[in-house]
């Protein structure tokens, strides 16, 4: 299939498809006499897990260690479960520095009249942060 096919079939769009044979995440998709790229159901499975991964927040890098480690039949659960369990520790560090910056601007929120007046808690409170 040529590569609108193959992005309608992954969900991937055709300029990341292109993206990801720059950067090597995916092999060189094989082409016509005419240059037109083509696309086996392996690739659309790579393209669909690569969507996937993405979905889950994991970054190019780790993809192409999950990648590499799914088509890796001799691999070892503990492989994956390390680069999970690093990705899930990242995710806690930034789901806490969130609820933080929720919690102040919640309270600036919380405390400005939005009246009139040019007095506001709120540039008060960033100001005083900086």
């Amino acid at each position: 299939m040529n590569i609108g096919q193959a992005a309608k079939a992954s969900g991937v769009t055709a300029k990341m498809i292109r993206h990801y044979e720059s950067i090597g995440l995916i092999v060189q998709s094989h082409r016509t006499e005419a240059g037109y790229r083509q696309y086996t159901t392996t690739d659309l499975h790579n393209l669909r897990f690569i969507k996937s991964a993405r979905s889950l927040g994991f970054s190019l890098e780790d993809i192409r260690q999950l990648l590499s480690l799914w088509q890796d039949k001799a691999r070892a659960s503990a492989d994956v479960r390390i680069l999970a369990q690093h990705h899930l520790d990242e995710l806690n560090k930034k789901i806490h520095e969130l609820t933080q910056m929720r919690d102040v601007i919640q309270g600036l929120v919380a405390h400005c009249q939005g009246n009139e007046r040019p007095d506001c808690p709120i540039i008060a409170g960033i100001a005083h942060s900086c």
